[in-house]
C-alpha cells in the first residue's frame, strides 16, 4: 500500500487531514474538539486511537482547537517549530515534555518509511508551514493559509501526485462582502489567504504529468462557492495549461471528510 489520505474537514470552522501509509497514520492539525475529531474519523472507518503523531501548521484556532485534548487523550507526540510551540504553550494546556517535538521549518522527519518535510509559508501566524509527504516516489503536499505562493513554496510542492491547496475566496465576492475593510485587507494581503485565481495560477507552475488530483481547501463560507472555485481554477488551467486534462479538481467540506484517496491508484 502506498500513501492514502482524507481531508477530514476544511474551512474557517476547522481543519484536519489524515495521511496513512499502511504503517503509520499522521494527523495534520486538530481544528475540532476531540469528540468531533473522533466522529469525523469514524466516518472513514478510522479509529482515533490509531493515530501515531500530530503535525501542526500554525496556531490559529481553526487548526488547533482540539489539539491539547486530543493529544492528551491518545498520548500523542505533537510536532511543530519553536515559534509555533511558544504560541501553543499558551493555548492548548499542559502537554508532557516528551510529547513536545520540535520540528524546525525546512526539516525532514521520518515516520517509518513515510518522510515528512515542512516548508515556510506566508500567513499572519508565528511561523506557519506547509508539509510534503513522501513514500517512495509518491508525493503529497498540504498547503493552506498562505497569502501568496512564493517561488520557494512552488519549488517545494512541484511534481506532487496530489495537493491539498487553499482556494479560500473569490476576490470580487470578498470585496463586495460584509466584512470590515481591515479584515478584507488582511485576507487579501501577503499574509492572508489564497484566492481562487491565485491558486489556479500557481497550479499552472507546479503541476506536472505526475499530478493527478488537487483538493480545493479552506474555502470561505461567506466569500466563495465550491462550484465557483472549481470553475475559476479550471478556466485558468484550460487557458494556460491545456495539457492538464488528467488533473482532477476535488471538493473538500466543512462538515464531513473526503473519501480516501490512494496515490498509487489510477
Amino acid at each position: 500500500m502506498g500513501v492514502r489520505f482524507t481531508v477530514l474537514s476544511s474551512g474557517s470552522t476547522g481543519n484536519a487531514t489524515v495521511v496513512d501509509n499502511g504503517e503509520v497514520k499522521v494527523l495534520v492539525d486538530v481544528g475540532f474538539s476531540a469528540k468531533k475529531m473522533e466522529q469525523l474519523m469514524k466516518e472513514r472507518e478510522l479509529a482515533a486511537s490509531s493515530i501515531d503523531a500530530i503535525l501542526v501548521t500554525h496556531e490559529h484556532s481553526d487548526h488547533i482547537k482540539g489539539l491539547g485534548a486530543f493529544a492528551r487523550k491518545y498520548d500523542l507526540p505533537i510536532y511543530a517549530n519553536e515559534k509555533t510551540w511558544e504560541e501553543l504553550n499558551r493555548q492548548i494546556g499542559e502537554i508532557a515534555e516528551d510529547k513536545k517535538r520540535v520540528m524546525d521549518t525546512g526539516a525532514m522527519e521520518e515516520f517509518g518509511t513515510l518522510k515528512v518535510e515542512s516548508f515556510g509559508i506566508s500567513h499572519d501566524a508565528a511561523e506557519p508551514v506547509g508539509y510534503c509527504f513522501y513514500e517512495g516516489e509518491q508525493k503529497l503536499s498540504v498547503v493552506t493559509d498562505l497569502g501568496y505562493m512564493s517561488s520557494k513554496v512552488k519549488e517545494k510542492i512541484t511534481d506532487s501526485d496530489a495537493l491539498v491547496l487553499e482556494t479560500n475566496h473569490d476576490v470580487e465576492m470578498l470585496r463586495m462582502g460584509h466584512y470590515p475593510w481591515s479584515i478584507k485587507r488582511r485576507i487579501l494581503g501577503d499574509k492572508g489567504h489564497l484566492s481562487n485565481e491565485a491558486a489556479g495560477e500557481a497550479l499552472c507552475e507546479v503541476m506536472t504529468s505526475k499530478t493527478k488530483s488537487v483538493y480545493m481547501a479552506h474555502l470561505s463560507r461567506d466569500h466563495n462557492l465550491m462550484d465557483l472555485a472549481r470553475l475559476t481554477v479550471n478556466n485558468i488551467l484550460q487557458e494556460r495549461a491545456p495539457e492538464a486534462k488528467q488533473l482532477r479538481l476535488m471538493d473538500t467540506y466543512f462538515d464531513r471528510p473526503t473519501k480516501w484517496d490512494e496515490l498509487d491508484s489510477e
